[in-house]
């Protein structure tokens, strides 16, 4: 009997005249679904960021990786085959992940200084296959240039 007078003091307790509200406005509701919606937009954002950041990154670890895997096969010809190279630059179409699409573009430039050899490997975007390979090693900037390694191999 107790339990039924208390249940019935709090629904009275309220100002006379006045009903009690249950549940959310239409106004709180629109409000919340909007902020809801403000910080899904800006997770998205962060997200394509995040992708365009990776796609980068994998871009520019494969393209340094090519470049270095180049002057470790030079690093191992023998002087006569060094020699015979540096008659002309090495042009190569890359495909990294065997899907018949060209990825990349590698163009080695060895220049024979007595006993030495000045290697130059520059890497560029599958967007490069058609520029002339001269245009590509004297204005490397202008054609998107994603790895530019040097060094001096000697025998």
């Amino acid at each position: 009997m107790k339990v039924m007078n208390f249940l019935e003091k709090r629904e009275n307790s309220g100002k006379p005249g006045r009903k009690k509200r249950e549940g959310f406005s239409m106004i709180e509701t629109t409000t919340a679904i909007f902020l809801a919606g403000v910080a899904l937009l800006a997770l998205a954002q962060l997200f394509t960021f995040s992708v365009m950041n990776n796609r980068r990154s994998d871009r520019m670890t494969n393209s340094i990786f090519l470049a270095q895997q180049q002057i470790d096969f030079l690093r191992n010809l023998p002087a006569t085959n060094l020699s015979d190279l540096a008659a002309s630059p090495v042009d190569e179409q890359i495909d990294v992940n065997n899907d018949g699409n060209m990825d990349f573009r590698r163009v080695t430039v060895l220049r024979a200084v007595g006993f030495n050899w000045d290697v130059r490997v520059r890497i560029f975007p599958a967007s490069q296959l058609l520029t002339s390979v001269d245009d590509l090693i004297n204005y490397p900037t202008q054609h998107q240039i994603r790895a530019d390694i040097g060094t001096v191999i000697s025998r």
